[in-house]
């Protein structure tokens, strides 16, 4: 995001917002620090908002990215902690948040997902405070040139110089959705159809689309970035189900600091709406 256009948000206020085109609804909240608490389109809502973890979000992991790396470890997450569990308020600081018409602009400094002294899966937090040094800017915009119900989501990560990372692992974006969203399908750019998906869990190199079993409501993720990795994963227990957008940067000599920026695309609709769009998508790469 450009240091000129941060300068113009308004500063660290409320967090609650929402922005609106197309029948999409997206809403901000300050219990997740800017993160976008609720997506819906034709009258459901296909964000899962549980937690601190469960929205439609960016998150990132640093390390040495070798075999016994552990994303959560050092997660620095942008709607808060895991310690901030279903509570009114976020470990995350937000900086800066302008919402009008269709467009929302937010920067928001990171909590690191596990606090001092937490483990994950039996490994230990790596970091020892809460709140991290990176920073997350973003900008989101419902709609774009012919494709009405498209969101634009722009991701930049900012590391601080102070800091080397060999190994840095990028969710540009996340989006955890109700278990109603039953169908897992890949979109293959190359021949822009669709095919059935596993459920993994994990990542494949095909954008995703979750959908409801009818079609009547559903979601596709694409990025004209290279190298993505697309994520899906169905949690059984817990009634949810995620996708991720995934990059990741390997220097031995430390991941550069300063700004990292990734683009997604979010198409909602129908399943046939959202299948177009990636398609449309595929001829502009």
């Amino acid at each position: 995001m450009r240091m000129a256009v941060l300068a113009v948000l308004l500063a660290a206020g409320p967090g609650d917002a929402e922005i609106q085109g197309s029948g999409i609804v997206l809403k901000t909240t300050s219990r997740l620090a800017g993160a976008i608490d609720s997506l819906s389109w034709g009258g459901k809502e296909f964000i899962d908002s549980y937690d601190h973890g469960r929205q439609l979000q960016s998150a990132c992991a640093l390390g040495d990215g070798g075999p016994n790396f552990w994303a959560e470890t050092y997660n620095p997450t942008e709607a808060g902690s895991r310690k901030d569990g279903q509570g009114p308020t976020s470990t995350s600081k937000l900086l800066a948040l302008k919402a009008e018409g269709n467009i929302l602009e937010t920067r928001t400094q990171m909590a690191f997902w596990l606090a001092p002294g937490e483990k994950s899966e039996g490994r230990p937090a790596l970091n020892s405070t809460g709140l991290s040094k990176v920073i997350l800017s973003k900008r989101v915009v419902i709609g774009i040139p012919e494709m009405s119900r498209v969101i634009e989501y722009t991701a930049t990560f900012t590391l601080p110089k102070d800091e080397s990372h060999p190994f840095a692992q990028f969710e540009a974006l996340t989006g955890y959705m109700p278990a109603e969203f039953t169908k897992f399908l890949g979109f293959d750019p190359g021949t822009r159809s669709t095919r059935p998906l596993s459920d993994g869990p994990g990542e494949q190199e095909l954008p995703v689309i979750f959908s409801t079993e009818s079609g009547s409501h559903a979601v596709g993720i694409f990025s004209p970035d290279p190298l993505p990795g697309y994520g899906r994963w169905r949690f059984r227990a817990e009634k949810v189900v995620k996708w991720n957008c995934v990059f990741r940067e390997r220097k031995p000599e430390g991941v550069a600091a300063g700004d990292h920026t990734f683009h997604c695309f979010v198409a909602v609709g129908t399943l046939a709406d959202v299948t177009e769009s990636l398609q449309k998508l595929a001829r502009q790469k």
